[in-house]
């Protein structure tokens, strides 16, 4: 089956706000479906290209800490002082747990240090980025990832994030699948979005 690309309106992130941004396309990375059964779906993720920093904090403070810094990279903060598109997702994960990809907006409880990462545009290699100014912005190629996914709708709180990835690991189980990374949780909208509007989705890496 071929490569699915996306692409969805990032109207609220932070980048719009900084640049006076009503709303622009961002490019998400292409992936081969699978599997798909009702909000339940498989998919093969090829080799992304990523920038992603380090960050303190609680998960709110952690992504905003995290989204500026990275802005400021592909916003011309890097040697060559170019711009780069921005991109969805944006994933946030606990920087004692490796996450394969950037799944939006991931969210694991009980950690004070995160990795928050940005996929570059396809358009670009790890080679062909320009080097960031600060050195906290690392660069690095992840490798093809198959990903099982469920996605909902509403607010993502921690109640409601529970209880969605309780119900994908018991998918994964019962579809005899093996988990090899931690759950996480994809965010593709802006903080006002209506939650009945929100596209959310639960992400666990899984072996092919």
């Amino acid at each position: 089956m071929p490569m699915t690309a996306r692409r969805i309106v990032l109207g609220g992130t932070i980048a719009a706000v900084f640049l006076g941004t009503v709303a622009m396309a961002v490019e998400e990375p292409a992936f081969k479906p699978v599997l798909k059964d009702g909000a339940f779906e498989v998919r093969d993720y090829p080799a992304l290209v990523v920038a992603e920093v380090t960050v303190s904090g609680d998960q709110k403070q952690a992504a905003g800490n995290g989204f500026r810094l990275l802005a400021g990279y592909i916003f011309g903060g890097n040697r060559t002082k170019q711009s780069i598109a921005m991109t969805a997702p944006v994933a946030q994960a606990p920087a004692s747990q490796k996450i394969a990809m950037t799944a939006p907006v991931t969210q694991i409880q009980g950690s004070k240090t995160w990795v928050v990462r940005f996929t570059m545009p396809s358009a670009y290699s790890l080679e062909s980025l320009p080097t960031p100014n600060d050195p906290r912005v690392q660069l690095r190629q992840l490798p093809p990832t198959r990903f099982a996914v469920l996605q909902f709708s509403g607010l993502a709180r921690p109640e409601a994030v529970a209880a969605r990835t309780v119900e994908l690991e018991s998918l994964v189980t019962a579809r005899k699948l093996t988990a090899v990374g931690p759950a996480a949780l994809a965010q593709y909208n802006p903080p006002w979005t209506p939650g009945f509007l929100r596209r959310n989705e639960v992400m666990i890496p899984i072996a092919r």
